[in-house]
């Protein structure tokens, strides 16, 4: 029998409120806390912090506050940057490449629910995860919807809402988020 970990990394349906979820959160929660107080740290002493958090990353910087729910199941390239008051629901595995900006507020969602209400109140949730390719841009506010990939060398309009995914070397803006042009 899967744990309910399992299921939501499976993106199957999970109980978001078993034990160790919950643990898990809790982990995250501190040491979000923690990250988010060290807003005139030395970027190394923020870093620190970070690679405990988060799945794996390198050279990055996130500009706090910064949010997230596991921190765990998020994987960072070379070279990261994230500006300030972003979110990452990070119930699936949210793959991030190399080069990667992402403007302020911008949110990034795996988790979601059931869209039949009968299937919703009864309380489990589901997970989809995200991929973002190398080289992108993520303009502020952007919000990224569970499942979908962004292929690299490619720009994401402010205010955008991406709820497909978006191919390689193109500017995509809108809501919802579609491809304006292809970038050479």
């Amino acid at each position: 029998m899967k744990t309910e970990l399992q299921k939501m990394l499976a993106g199957e349906l999970y109980e978001a409120w078993d034990e160790e979820l919950t643990l898990m959160r809790a982990r995250a929660r501190v040491l979000m806390q923690e990250y988010n107080q060290l807003t005139t740290a030395p970027r190394e002493t923020r870093t620190a912090v970070l690679k405990q958090l988060l799945g794996q990353c390198a050279e990055i910087n996130i500009e706090p506050p910064f949010y997230c729910d596991y921190g765990a199941h998020i994987f960072v390239g070379d070279n990261f940057f994230m500006n300030f008051n972003c979110v990452i629901l990070d119930c699936a595995r949210v793959t991030i490449g190399d080069n990667v900006q992402i403007g302020p507020s911008v949110q990034i969602y795996t988790a979601y629910h059931p869209i039949r209400a009968s299937e919703r109140i009864k309380g489990p949730e589901l997970a989809a995860p995200i991929i973002i390719g190398d080289n992108v841009w993520i303009g502020g506010g952007a919000i990224l919807c569970p499942g979908i990939t962004i292929g690299k060398n490619t720009t994401i309009g402010a205010g955008s809402v991406v709820t497909r995914d978006i191919p390689d070397h193109v500017f995509a803006a809108g809501n919802p988020c579609r491809v304006v042009r292809t970038i050479e």
